[in-house]
């Protein structure tokens, strides 16, 4: 038994402490400049091979991507899509070891209007990103985000998807690509006098005052993302890129799976986190940064002096707690520091997700949602007696005209965005998440512009 008085210091041993090599475990000879996890070591020239391989692997295992193709990439100006920029122009580079096969262009959307930026404000901004991209010769796209008002209504629809390749489709077509020495790539572009697109006021002024409309920066954040993701879509069809690069690191996708799963879209987590996202149908979403960690980017951008660029956004400076989503990547960062296999852990999980969908009755494809464009999750019934509830729920009377006043205004805010004809069913076009999302938007004067329109 322990005795009080006995001295137990001489028999008790400290853990050891796991020693660095001062040694890189690749080449065995360079000192090491660099600890990516515990034992792996790596000098400046082997963690760049490490990087670009790992990069380069990515696309060839998953084979989506076929030589000569346009690859539209989504820049946002931060680290983990600045480093993908950076992997594509070394990719492409003559001196490349193995050269990547498409054919890239840039696209960045300008989102100043969202967190009240003035016009020099955001000027400033985009001649910095435009400068970094004039650098690579990419054709390039600055697209504000009050152009998602003008968006069609067919950019909320799946689009035919090319047909099935053949098993052999993908050696055949670099054997081509091989054959006429890939004379397609882009050449540098000159500079271009108008920085940012010209934009009418009113438009600033409508985009404001739809996510002004929402009452928490948790669906302020998610219907920011949709509308993002739409635009691109609309951008990547319209000049003809088949493909649309995302710079998801695998740290900010282990945010977003968690993330997801809180704001009830666990039915699309496989789409949201997946390596591709063919929900568009014609334009397939790509996320070849998911194997990096967001300490691996910095550092690769550190070393390499990858430029970036600071861009706000709507959860600057906010707490820990203003949002689901600045919440749950509080909590995986802090947890990352401690247990370094969390992100990975997490992220991973992806992998194994498969999403169904329903059927549409008397039709081919699924029922989609009408804002993320994913498949439908609930039945009809059962999503109009949710949303129902909700909507009386956050009425200030409780009385069945304020009840229908507010659904009147919420069909309004989708029927601005995307010109819904009158006849629409909002229960009938949204999923789980998306109706929490809408059910967040004030019922306010806001609305009483458009109601005529319904």
């Amino acid at each position: 038994m322990c005795q009080v008085e006995e001295d137990y210091r001489g028999e008790m041993e400290r853990a050891a402490v796991p020693s660095v090599s001062k040694k890189c475990v690749k080449c065995k000879e360079a000192p090491a400049a660099l600890v990516i996890r515990a034992g792996d070591a790596y000098c400046r020239l082997c963690f760049k091979d490490f990087f670009t391989h790992k990069f380069k692997a990515v696309l060839g295992k998953n084979r989506i991507i076929f030589p000569g193709e346009k690859v539209l990439l989504a820049v946002s100006g931060g680290p983990s899509s600045c480093s993908m920029l950076r992997q594509v122009q070394e990719g492409l580079s003559q001196k490349a070891n193995k050269k990547l096969r498409f054919v890239p262009g840039i696209a960045f959307i300008d989102e100043g209007a969202a967190i009240g930026q003035s016009v020099e404000e955001r000027q400033r901004t985009v001649a910095e990103l435009q400068a970094v991209f004039e650098a690579t010769g990419f054709p390039f796209f600055i697209l504000p985000l009050e152009q998602v008002l003008d968006l069609p209504a067919s950019v909320v629809a799946t689009n035919p998807a090319p047909s099935e390749q053949p098993a052999g489709a993908y050696k055949a077509a670099v054997d081509r690509f091989v054959e006429t020495d890939g004379s397609s790539f882009p050449t540098p572009q000159e500079p271009k006098e108008t920085l940012l697109p010209h934009v009418q006021q009113s438009h600033t002024l409508m985009l404001q005052q739809l996510l002004g409309s929402v009452k928490t920066l948790t669906a302020r954040e998610e219907l920011l993302n949709t509308l993002r993701q739409h635009l691109l879509v609309h951008t990547a069809r319209t000049e003809g890129y088949r493909k649309l690069m995302l710079g998801d690191s695998c740290t900010r996708l282990a945010v977003k799976l968690l993330t997801s799963i809180s704001l009830g879209r666990g039915a699309q987590l496989a789409q949201d986190t997946g390596f591709s996202d063919s929900r568009y149908g014609d334009v397939i979403l790509v996320r070849p940064m998911r194997d990096y960690s967001a300490k691996e980017v910095a550092y690769y951008n550190h070393l390499f002096t990858v430029p970036c660029v600071v861009v706000p956004g709507v959860d600057t400076k906010t707490v820990e707690k203003a949002s689901i989503q600045r919440l749950t990547e509080s909590f995986v960062t802090k947890l990352q520091t401690d247990f370094p296999s969390t992100v990975s852990t997490i992220y991973r999980t992806s992998e194994k997700l498969q999403t169904a969908c329903r059927k549409r009755s008397g039709g081919d494809g699924c029922e989609r949602c009408l804002l993320c464009v994913c498949s439908l999750d609930t039945a009809v019934e059962t999503s109009f007696t949710f949303l129902l509830l909700c909507i009386v729920s956050s009425a200030e009377a409780s009385t069945v005209d304020s009840s229908l006043w507010v659904l009147t205004a919420e069909v309004s805010v989708l029927h601005l965005c995307y010109r819904l004809p009158e006849t629409t069913r909002l229960q009938s076009l949204l999923c789980y998440s998306c109706a929490l999302t809408v059910r967040d938007m004030v019922s306010g004067d806001v609305f009483d512009p458009f109601m005529h329109e319904l």
